[in-house]
């Protein structure tokens, strides 16, 4: 019987990265092999601990549960106690997952990046470990998923097959693979690396592999006999692909937080999105619910011990009183250890003492204070992760060539006027500068708030003929009027000025709006821009420095909570936007006409705490693809260079801006929908996420480095060659290596009939009558 509290169990648990898995045999922990990681008994429970080194300091760790589709409640409830128990040793931190078997979570799947392969029985059926010198192996591996593989075990039939999937035939020596004639690369790729796997891990090496094409199984005469031989001769057609499955849910924009009473689990709604923190009390436990795609426990720290301990088993009755489908992820999380998907959920999230983060959101009249660093270029090109982090491919010093669409051509700006923008209007801006001895591009889309939708539809046109001119080569970002990215206020030095309408067309006359308001922020040249607000008293913010412009005077005014760099800023500002003389008002100091010219006093923006600086999010990486004959949009977690698939298009959306990175293979038709997919992304986000964001298209190749930043140990040559399926194919073993050792897989009566004598008579022969009668056979 299990112990209630076996520290013991856990004795041997180590606390160095890295992942660690056991078992659970006659309700004990047994510790898995490394060389048998991946694979999963049905009949089995597994449990599955990963610590992860922060870039910071300290680890984080994650304790998954797995639920193999034939085990038992007895084991089940096992596991789920001795993951309380590994949490509770682990000083309560780590995160708790529980995965089920075919409808495990993105970050369970990461960590085993060549697949999972679900092996039939378990303990019951007399589980062995897996031993690297065994060869005594004969199954068939049915294949499934593009991203994330599976691997199941099935009957060692021609009836198993299909046209649209890939089966591995493994002998122990030899590992065929099957491509469906429907099958794609990918998916072909994804089994060779499978199949190699196989081969290291669990015969040391010492097996080969073979690949036949299924629409083409003629090019295989060699291979095709060592299938036959092994499943028999097939009649008859074979069945039709199974369709995949339905699209992943990448979230929900329906977010509930739900207080739950201790004792019966009475649950009592306590607000929808977008959820705030100061919603979370320390003492309690609360469940959110993302409408059944997944549901997530956070235990508050002053939250009693039976509570916390309870935590997992109220999610899973949660889902029971919901009726919510049995495979709902669940994720159970102690204040301060929370996972980066739950923050996602929430509006915004600040860490115990943190002070500033990097990310900000643009709004105006109550905009974030952001963090300014002054930047090297040697710097930000040695160090992409700090080109991410602070969004700037350089110190702007490059070439800028501006352009306005009129009557929805482009016509040049005259750049004595470039760094004014109108909201009447739409520009496009051209930004050329060098990496390593290239020229790199970066084209802005500007869309003005009053733009017409043909202007705003030809603005597009237009980038898609100026990025043709280049061959693809230029960044395109669209950037909404209000909502400009870092760098491209650091193009225009410290002069950007957003008028609110009207257009800065030769000829036309915008009207005489009267007194005009512009709000100033920022510090310096690279992150400065003044934006025309409503001409009223309310649009004041205390932490800002305002121009108002009159017919006489132009007012420069500081609130109180601005810095001397920004009123320096300011200064500069005034001079671009006014050649009158300017009149400086400190707040509270204000003259009449001041108030006057703004229709009179009234109360405004003064609260201190709008000097906060957003928090960072952690960034997110989506595969966009419709491969499936749907467009579906997949999480991929713990994300590396190698998740970027040249088939298909990539959103990783950084919260300040959502990059779409778009494969050499991927289809025209994907690149549009995933266009559409950003905004619904954003629109649908539960945590109300600005729908104009700056959307970045990125085309492979041409990666910048505030995109290449957020990635690990970024290859700008990881696309030269090398790894592509049919490189990989060529490197495998030749086929009659293969079928020497089919032999072994015959049936006593086949290989009788084949080589014309039994198989003990046959193993008395010396080794070259033996081949003789092989070749004679065509099995050598």
């Amino acid at each position: 019987m299990m112990n209630d509290d076996s520290p013991d169990a856990f004795r041997n648990v180590s606390r160095k990265p890295g992942m660690q898995i056991w078992t659970i045999n006659n309700m004990q922990l047994v510790p898995v092999p490394a060389q048998g990681f991946g694979n999963f008994f049905e009949g089995d429970c597994y449990i599955v601990l990963h610590i992860t080194e922060k870039k910071g300091s300290g680890q984080s760790a994650d304790i998954h549960y797995w639920i193999g589709n034939s085990s038992s409640q007895d084991e089940q409830g096992a596991a789920a106690i001795y993951v309380t128990q590994l949490d509770e040793y682990l000083g309560g931190s780590p995160v708790q997952h529980r995965e089920v078997q075919g409808s495990e979570s993105p970050r369970f799947r990461s960590y085993f990046k060549n697949g999972l392969i679900y092996k039939k029985g378990g303990v019951a059926s007399g589980f062995r470990h897996v031993d690297t010198n065994a060869y005594n192996v004969l199954r068939l591996l049915h294949v499934k998923g593009r991203k994330h593989v599976a691997a199941t075990e099935v009957e060692v039939s021609w009836n198993s097959f299909n046209n649209g999937d890939i089966f591995l035939l493994d002998m122990g020596k030899a590992i065929v693979q099957w491509n469906g004639p429907q099958s794609n690369r990918r998916e072909k790729l994804k089994a060779v690396l499978l199949a190699q796997d196989i081969r290291d891990r669990e015969r040391g090496g010492r097996a080969q592999i073979g690949v036949v094409e299924g629409g083409n199984e003629e090019d295989s005469p060699e291979l095709m006999k060592v299938m036959m031989a092994v499943l028999g001769q097939r009649t008859g057609q074979l069945k039709d692909a199974i369709p995949d499955d339905k699209p992943d849910q990448v979230q929900n924009a329906s977010v509930r937080l739900v207080f739950e009473n201790s004792g019966n689990l009475v649950v009592q709604e306590v607000a929808t999105q977008p959820l705030t923190q100061d919603l979370l009390h320390s003492s309690d436990c609360y469940i959110v619910d993302q409408r059944g795609s997944s549901v997530m426990v956070w235990k508050g720290k002053q939250a009693s011990k039976e509570e916390r301990r309870e935590a997992l088993n109220r999610a899973v009755g949660y889902i029971k009183a919901k009726n919510y489908p049995s495979s709902t992820t669940v994720e159970v999380m102690t204040e301060g250890g929370e996972s980066a998907m739950f923050k996602h959920l929430f509006k915004s999230w600040r860490d115990k003492g943190q002070t500033q983060g990097l990310g900000s959101t643009y709004s105006l009249g109550k905009i974030a204070k952001v963090d300014q660093v002054k930047f090297d270029v040697m710097e930000l090109h040695a160090r992409p992760e700090l080109a991410a982090q602070q969004r700037m491919v350089d110190d702007a010093s490059g070439d800028v060539k501006v352009w306005r669409i009129e009557n929805l051509e482009l016509a040049e700006v005259n750049p004595s006027t470039y760094g004014q923008f109108y909201g009447g209007d739409c520009y496009l801006v051209l930004y050329t500068y060098q990496r390593s001895n290239q020229q790199q591009y970066i084209l802005y889309m500007w869309q003005g708030r009053h733009a017409t939708k043909d202007e705003i539809t030809a603005c597009a046109y237009q980038a898609v003929n100026v990025d043709n001119k280049y061959n693809g080569a230029p960044v395109q970002v669209r950037v909404v009027m209000g909502k400009e990215p870092r760098h491209f206020l650091a193009i225009f030095k410290g002069k950007l000025i957003i008028f609110e309408g009207g257009t800065g067309r030769p000829g036309v006359v915008n009207p005489d709006p009267g007194a005009r308001l512009f709000q100033v922020r920022g510090t310096d040249e690279l992150n400065t821009k003044a934006t025309e607000v409503l001409a009223r008293a309310s649009s004041l913010n205390t932490n800002d420095v305002f121009l108002l412009k009159t017919d006489k005077t132009c007012y420069l005014w500081y609130g109180k909570g601005c810095s001397g760099d920004e009123r320096v800023m300011g200064r500069a500002m005034s001079d671009v936007l006014s050649r009158q003389d300017k009149q400086v008002v400190m707040e509270d100091q204000e003259p009449a006409e001041f108030w006057v010219a703004l229709g009179g006093k009234a109360p405004y923006a003064s609260d201190k705490r709008l000097q906060r600086e957003e928090p960072p999010h952690s960034p997110r990486l989506f595969e966009c693809s419709n491969q499936t004959g749907q467009f579906r949009m997949t999480e991929v977690d713990d994300f590396a260079q190698s998740d970027l698939d040249e088939e298909d298009v990539m959103l990783l959306d950084t919260w300040e801006e959502i990059f779409f990175w778009v494969g050499n293979l991927a289809n025209q038709q994907e690149t549009k929908e995933a266009w559409n997919s950003a905004q619904e992304y954003l629109r649908t986000h539960p945590a109300g996420r600005d729908p104009d964001t700056p959307i970045i298209f990125v085309k492979q190749g041409y990666e910048p480095p505030t995109f290449t930043g957020w990635f690990n140990a970024w290859d700008p040559h990881k696309w030269s060659g090398g790894n592509s399926y049919e490189e990989m194919k060529k490197k495998l073993s030749d086929a009659a290596s293969i079928s020497q050792i089919t032999v072994e897989y015959l049936s006593d009566a086949d290989f009788e009939n084949l080589l014309g004598t039994t198989r003990p008579d046959f193993q008395r022969l010396p080794k070259w009558r033996q081949n003789d009668l092989k070749k004679k056979a065509g099995l050598f």
